[in-house]
């Protein structure tokens, strides 16, 4: 709103008007709105939730200070959709197509998410929503996000390309210089990010250039199947992470940052030449929709750290992870996510094998058995060694405090954060 405020005082010659032009401040605007949203509005959220008796139905674990979480209002998520979303519709370009994917993708899991925690609170069902149709919710958005980047004309990007340059010195000898160059025209393929390789742009259409004029469409539909996958896996990775007071939301707010200085990089094409990444025209917008994000997540630390007054449930965990994805997709950085996300994705892991291995041991001994002490993996460091839990692995022998626990795992988010900057780097 006060974006198109501002063109219209820009042309009639306003002072200063010009300020909303810059990516930089319009971030800076929306960062400080979301924190402050977060904050000043969160506190009535939470009072509403607390009166409508929306606290959160917790299982005896047998974890330290768990009783005392039963009954902290659930469904906070709302407080961090809302502080992204208000922001973005003042000062983002709704024009946009990356800003108009990434608000219909905060509200489409805010709302599966949303239906999800209803299930629980007023149904009493610890479960909440059947599986299978979060899994439809999450491929539906991946379908939406695959199938506007292949149609819509303003989805493009610019490969970098390395040339060189021989010149003779004055000695006579030759001395190769190396620089970036950009096309002078916007394509439109399915390519993405490799890390750790030299001329790191990848086309999927590698996978498929047997497939001769077919090729190129049966890439992007690979893509869209990928697109879906990333979608998905980290949705529930975070969904997973969200089990302890500030560990999923100090833990996005980490890979925010990344994200948002790959977006502003990339979409910018001398920074772009720099770090040869490919160049994408218009996702510098994605920066302002970041900042939002950002600042909602570090308002709502202020009432979700331990001990935390209120919990995002899945309105927001299911919503934090999409957000995620989808902006990782549309910066063409989606293979960047194992690294950057590797909290969400070995949570996932450890699901996976516990139960996978419970089973194959339970048909094969007729008891099942277990890896970890408790999943997902955060659980397992509060747990306690041998004492009568029947996993492969007993280490640590004494329990993490939670708030101890989750500051280690946001320092390893800023490793891995840091780590994915430098695959950029080296090749």
């Amino acid at each position: 709103m006060f974006y198109y405020l501002f063109k219209y005082l820009q042309e009639v010659g306003f002072p200063g008007a010009r300020l909303m032009d810059y990516i930089t401040f319009r971030s800076g605007i929306a960062f400080v709105l979301a924190l402050l949203i977060a904050i000043f509005i969160g506190r009535r959220i939470i009072e509403r939730l607390q009166k409508l008796q929306v606290g959160e139905i917790i299982r005896d674990l047998g974890l330290e200070g768990q009783a005392a979480k039963t009954g902290t209002p659930t469904m906070g998520g709302i407080i961090i959709i809302v502080s992204i979303l208000l922001p973005c519709l003042l000062v983002g370009n709704l024009s946009n197509v990356y800003m108009i994917l990434m608000l219909v993708a905060t509200v489409w899991l805010g709302t599966l998410g949303f239906l999800d925690d209803f299930i629980k609170v007023h149904r009493k069902n610890k479960e909440g929503m059947k599986g299978k149709f979060k899994i439809i919710g999450q491929v539906g958005l991946g379908l939406i996000v695959g199938i506007t980047m292949y149609l819509s004309p303003d989805i493009v990007m610019r490969p970098n390309q390395e040339v060189t340059t021989s010149i003779e010195n004055t000695t006579g000898g030759i001395i190769e210089i190396k620089d970036i160059a950009y096309g002078t025209d916007d394509v439109k393929e399915p390519q993405t990010t490799l890390p750790f390789v030299k001329n790191n742009n990848f086309d999927y259409a590698w996978f498929t250039q047997w497939m001769g004029k077919y090729a190129e469409p049966a890439a992007w539909v690979l893509f869209i199947f990928i697109v879906i996958f990333v979608v998905t896996a980290t949705s529930n990775g975070a969904n997973l992470t969200d089990g302890l007071d500030g560990l999923a939301t100090g833990t996005s707010a980490i890979i925010g940052v990344a994200l948002a200085i790959m977006a502003y990089l990339g979409g910018n094409i001398i920074y772009s030449s720099y770090l040869n990444i490919m160049y994408i025209p218009q996702s510098s917008e994605l920066v302002v929709y970041m900042a939002a994000f950002i600042g909602a997540l570090i308002g709502f630390l202020w009432y979700n750290a331990n001990p935390a007054q209120v919990f995002m449930g899945d309105t927001g965990s299911l919503t934090l992870g999409g957000i995620i994805a989808v902006f990782a997709i549309l910066i063409h950085k989606e293979l960047l996510l194992p690294i950057l996300c590797a909290i969400f994705f070995v949570e996932d892991l450890s699901v996976i094998l516990q139960v996978s291995y419970f089973k194959i041991t339970k048909r094969k001994y007729g008891q099942g058995r277990r890896i970890f002490k408790m999943t997902p993996l955060h659980h397992h460091f509060q747990k306690p060694g041998n004492a009568g839990f029947e996993a492969i692995i007993q280490s640590p022998y004494r329990p993490i405090p939670e708030s101890r626990l989750v500051v280690r795992f946001w320092i390893i988010g800023i490793i891995l954060a840091a780590i994915t900057f430098v695959t950029l780097k080296i090749r």
